[in-house]
């Protein structure tokens, strides 16, 4: 599919606190998964591939370098080498059903405010290719990975929202008001199995596990492999 495009540099913001602290795990992850996901997809240069949400370092963990368009609400559009960048909201796209290979996203499912709004994402990944790979952190893993708090992210909300600001590692950094706190909290949604299974009832569900502890789930789907649990 030709893409016309104004061709600018990107320039990536700065890591939050929390970023650089969780970061060298989340990235060593990240790396195990893209090499899993190179592998278990027979990528090659020819893959064409959607990334809802993702961002360019991703791409170059691999070896394969595929054709990759990047799909974000906010952010810079560029074409660099064979990844190219535009601004779209995920949850409603323009492209044509099975414009590509494969259908990507990589934690950001549960940012997205409220339930349907993940039921409208997934309905966008799951036409735009005949194959998708989808990965968002576990509800129940004790970590909350966005805030860096501990067992509190299980409590009511009416609750955890009281207690963000003294027992997160983001509440003392960024030291947050209650405002600022909520709306975090509207923000971000992790999904339990039961809801995931949900919303990609084609997908095979596989748990990437820490110490034992699921601490993310990644669903997908390929042709001829559908429905299967890990």
């Amino acid at each position: 599919m030709a893409i016309e495009i104004p061709t600018t540099l990107p320039t990536e913001p700065a890591p939050s606190p929390t970023e650089w602290l969780w970061g060298p795990i989340s990235i060593w992850f990240r790396r195990g998964r893209m090499r899993a996901f190179e592998r278990g997809f027979d990528i090659t240069a020819d893959t064409r591939i959607i990334d809802v949400g993702g961002t360019e370092p991703n791409w170059h963990m691999i070896a394969s370098k595929p054709q990759v368009l990047l799909v974000n609400i906010s952010g810079e559009i560029y074409a660099r080498g064979r990844i190219v960048s535009q601004r779209g909201d995920g949850t409603a796209l323009s492209y044509p059903d099975r414009s590509f290979d494969i259908a990507y996203s990589n934690s950001v499912v549960e940012h997205l405010y409220t339930f349907d709004k993940q039921r409208s994402f997934a309905h966008e990944i799951r036409r735009l290719a005949p194959n998708y790979y989808v990965q968002t952190p576990y509800k129940w893993f004790p970590v909350e990975p966005h805030i860096l708090c501990v067992f509190i992210h299980w409590l009511p909300t009416s609750i955890y929202r009281r207690l963000v600001r003294w027992l997160s590692v983001w509440g003392w950094i960024a030291k947050p008001n209650q405002s600022e706190i909520d709306e975090k909290l509207d923000e971000i949604k992790l999904l339990t199995e039961k809801q995931l299974r949900s919303l990609f009832p084609d997908g095979t569900l596989t748990r990437e596990r820490f110490m034992g502890i699921t601490k993310s789930l990644i669903v997908t789907r390929k042709q001829g492999q559908e429905g299967v649990s890990q």
